[in-house]
């Protein structure tokens, strides 16, 4: 199935592999980096400057990805990510030592990467088909894990104390992404469409036109509404529920009695890394169940066990029924990513891709927000109130998605999506 998938998907997935392994083994860590050399205050300002200079690159990108073509941002962005890559190497040598140049190179490498997302985003569309999208999507996922874990197992053994080496490493691997984005990666922006806002001047008053029409389009945004809430329900790990079980986790004595006391950071971070083997392991199989099969009943099963799962991990304490319910909240996931995904890209206009999907990245920012709403108010409500709430989440999820693919049949006829309705109801009779 994968060799039948279009050229540039198969090859932008392997780009998108080691790019993840990259950011992975370096984007966790700078928090401890400039702690370390700096203060956390100061640390905190940093990273909140970076990610911010980010999310604008991503609009920029997604502009310019409609605009002056996919491969031509993608190629000057790898090749911008490899030279600040070997520049940061060169800044934490030992000639160098400079914490202000390491700021500086990672400003830079964070611009090109927001830049370069929205038109990632929108070539895997432009060359796939209804039939492979969910396929595709599910392969992008699973290497996407596969590398994080990668990612952050080098990043967690090299980053503090062979961080030069581990740089000049991962400068090779961007050189690799670099050379086979400029070698292997062709353009799928539509001609037409390229040859029609290539005369347009590309400049803040137009950038701002582009985005009015996406954000004036409501029926992609409650698909966005839809899944903040399903990123809020995922960021809870890192918010609340990371918060509780420092407080409230205690190692079971059976670990104790063999000398393998756990804490609840320590317990955090085994859920993390076991979502991540769980995704890994199961890909294959759950993928076979949606790949040529899209149906709105498997996506909102997936919401579900994916806000039951977080629910359960939000008031527990047993370390079985934590395991379990990771194990819950990852089928959950799996099952709905490449549905969603791949309803998406229906739903979107294909003359401006990219700046939808410069819009859809923007979901991992605001459940982030909201996720931090909740640890905000969790002193005023009990831990299975959260559970409640987060599994809420999860039911709002499936409203607003169901409502904008209603609205979405009633104006446009003969789609992907209107099938599966079509699909459901013959199920039912």
């Amino acid at each position: 199935m994968f060799k039948e998938l279009h050229p540039t998907i198969r090859v932008r997935i392997f780009i998108s592999f080691l790019s993840k392994i990259i950011g992975a083994s370096v984007f966790p860590f700078m928090a401890i980096y400039f702690s370390n050399h700096l203060n956390a205050p100061l640390a905190g300002a940093l990273l909140i400057i970076n990610t911010t200079i980010q999310i604008i690159a991503s609009f920029f990108g997604g502009y310019l990805a409609d605009n002056i073509g996919r491969r031509r941002l993608q190629v000057v962005g790898e090749w911008i990510k490899f030279l600040t890559l070997v520049g940061m190497a060169i800044v934490n040598s030992n000639l160098v030592g400079s914490v202000g140049l390491t700021f500086v190179m990672l400003l830079i490498m964070s611009v090109a990467q927001g830049a370069i997302l929205p038109a990632t985003d929108a070539m895997l569309i432009d060359v796939s088909t209804p039939e492979t999208r969910a396929y595709m999507y599910s392969i992008n996922y699973w290497g996407s894990n596969l590398a994080m874990m990668i990612g952050i197992i080098l990043g967690g053994w090299l980053f503090q104390e062979y961080m030069f080496n581990l740089l000049l490493f991962l400068a090779s691997l961007s050189l690799v992404t670099a050379i086979l984005t400029t070698v292997m990666i062709t353009e799928t922006l539509p001609l037409n469409n390229h040859e029609i806002k290539i005369k347009n001047k590309t400049n803040l008053k137009n950038l701002i036109i582009g985005y009015k029409d996406v954000l004036s389009d409501y029926r992609f945004l409650l698909y966005i509404l839809g899944g903040i809430m399903l990123m809020s329900i995922e960021f809870q790990r890192d918010n609340y529920i990371s918060v509780r079980l420092v407080q409230e986790f205690t190692s079971p004595p059976f670990l104790d009695n063999i000398n393998i006391p756990i804490s609840g950071i320590r317990l955090l971070s085994i859920l993390t890394v076991l979502n991540m083997i769980l995704i890994v392991i199961l890909s294959p199989i759950i993928s076979s169940f949606t790949k040529n099969n899209l149906s709105l009943k498997k996506m909102y099963t997936g919401f579900i066990l994916f806000a039951i799962g977080y629910a359960v991990c939000s008031f527990a304490n047993d370390i079985f029924v934590l395991f379990i319910a990771t194990t819950i909240l990852s089928i959950g996931e799996l099952i709905y990513v490449p549905i969603r995904q791949s309803i998406l890209s229906e739903i979107i206009d294909k003359n401006k891709r990219g700046a939808y999907m410069a819009v859809n990245g923007m979901v991992i920012h605001f459940g982030k927000l909201v996720a931090s709403s909740c640890l905000l108010v969790s002193p005023f409500i009990n831990k299975y109130m959260m559970g409640v709430l987060i599994f809420i989440f999860g039911l709002i999820s499936i409203i607003f998605t169901e409502v904008s693919i209603k609205k979405f049949t009633r104006k446009k006829s003969n789609t992907v999506i209107e099938k599966l309705y079509d699909r459901e109801s013959e199920k039912i009779t």
